[in-house]
């Protein structure tokens, strides 16, 4: 049964899985040359987690950035060296810069991805550079449990690589957690 909530979040403009790997690819770049400026750095890489061809629209737009607000507000401005937020049609991006260390920074944004109402639609990475290399802090590193599925709260890795549920079972559900207010 699709509510009107469900047609809401359906409509917007469809991308094509070129347009998600070249954003991908861009991403990686933005991701780079933010911490080869600020090497002493870690960076927050925030993207939303929306299965389908729409990524974006009025109603997930205001779901980042209320997500976004809450995360700018866990640090005092001397933390914060550099932000950029884009805009596009694959999706909102918000990228922070910060004087923290990469494992404190991950545990805050494991507490908003557990506890905002909206945190299971957010992909908040921690990314910083080592070696020249681009490398990431994973939930299980810090012994936190990996992320769980938007349905049958098995590892979400694998249900999404065994496609366990359908397109539109997935954004039935997502639907539901997008009727909650934040």
């Amino acid at each position: 049964m699709w509510s009107e909530m469900s047609e809401t979040y359906l409509k917007g403009e469809t991308i094509t899985l070129i347009d998600m790997l070249n954003a991908r690819d861009k991403r990686v770049t933005i991701q780079r040359e933010l911490l080869q400026k600020h090497p002493a750095c870690v960076l927050l890489s925030a993207t939303m987690n929306i299965p389908g061809p729409i990524k974006t629209n009025e109603r997930l737009r205001h779901i980042f950035l209320t997500v976004i607000k809450e995360i700018n507000a866990l640090f005092p401005p001397k933390k914060i060296v550099a932000r950029n937020h884009r805009e596009l049609k694959t999706g909102s991006e918000y990228y922070l810069v910060l004087d923290e260390t990469s494992e404190e920074l991950k545990k805050k944004l494991i507490e908003i991805e557990e506890r905002h109402v909206y945190g299971r639609l957010m992909d908040l990475d921690v990314v910083y550079l080592k070696d020249k290399i681009l490398r990431s802090v994973s939930r299980t590193e810090l012994n936190h449990k990996p992320r769980t599925c938007f349905i049958c709260e098995a590892e979400a890795k694998v249900c999404g690589r065994q496609r366990q549920h359908s397109l539109t079972e997935m954004q039935q559900a997502i639907s539901q957690l997008m009727r909650k207010e934040g």
